[in-house]
């Protein structure tokens, strides 16, 4: 994937999940298209963190598998994970690394220091930012 098209809309709503689970990590999957290595948001899934925690966060296997519903009535994918760091630039932690490699679609990452989205795949290791 080469670039991830969100509107200001939709940036707005993933802030606003990150601002209400404070002082823990929010979460969220992002459903859209892809064409030519460009993923396009259409919609956005806001999960709960079921660790409850500021450093990690986890998506319950229940909005797992309502994730894989919204996939087949929609006929969107999923092209995107997001999470917040709420005391952390958005840069990709360790455990999150070792979960991209698990999740290889775009990982969403929102600081509630800088304010900042930023985007990021992992190919084969190699951290790659994308806009």
């Amino acid at each position: 994937m080469e670039k991830i098209i969100i509107t200001e809309q939709q940036k707005q709503i993933l802030l606003d999940h990150a601002e209400n689970e404070k002082p823990n990590e929010s979460c969220a999957i992002l459903f859209g298209t892809e064409n030519e290595n460009i993923a396009n948001v259409e919609k956005i899934f806001l999960t709960k963190n079921i660790e409850e925690s500021p450093l990690n966060f986890t998506i319950s296997p229940e909005q797992r598998l309502e994730a894989d519903k919204i996939e087949r009535e929609t006929g969107l994918k999923i092209v995107a994970i997001f999470h917040s760091h709420p005391n952390s630039e958005a840069e990709p932690s360790n455990t999150d690394r070792k979960f991209m490699e698990l999740n290889p679609e775009v990982w969403i990452i929102f600081s509630g220091i800088s304010k900042q989205f930023r985007s990021f795949t992992l190919e084969k290791e190699i951290l790659i930012e994308i806009n």
